[in-house]
């Protein structure tokens, strides 16, 4: 499966931004960008998606297990991204990868690629 339509869960603008531009610049389409649980939810139902990079921690104290949860029910292969701080993924997850933050596009391509 090649990855080409990706999934960004993640609640800072700029980073968001950031990551779509890379999205851009390796090219692979954005499916979407979402700042919380609910709105990422509505996008993994909606189908469409190859990946995701989902950041641990969105504010309001949301935490983005339910995408998790959701996207690995539909098959949907999913990257955390962390900003450190302790931040550590718990089962069932902790196999998949980390996306520590700062970040580079090179760090992105290659987690993207290790996907398939």
């Amino acid at each position: 499966m090649t990855v080409q339509k990706i999934l960004v869960v993640e609640d800072e603008p700029l980073i968001a931004m950031m990551i779509e531009d890379f999205l851009d610049m390796l090219g692979k389409s954005h499916a979407g960008t979402a700042d919380n649980v609910s709105e990422a939810l509505a996008m993994v139902d909606a189908g469409g998606i190859d990946a995701a990079i989902l950041d641990l921690n969105l504010r309001g104290g949301e935490t983005s297990w339910p995408v998790a949860e959701r996207l690995a029910q539909a098959g949907v292969p999913f990257i955390f991204a962390s900003g450190g701080l302790g931040e550590s993924v718990d089962p069932p997850f902790n196999d998949r990868p980390v996306l520590p933050k700062p970040f580079t596009i090179d760090a992105v391509a290659k987690a993207l690629d290790a996907l398939g």
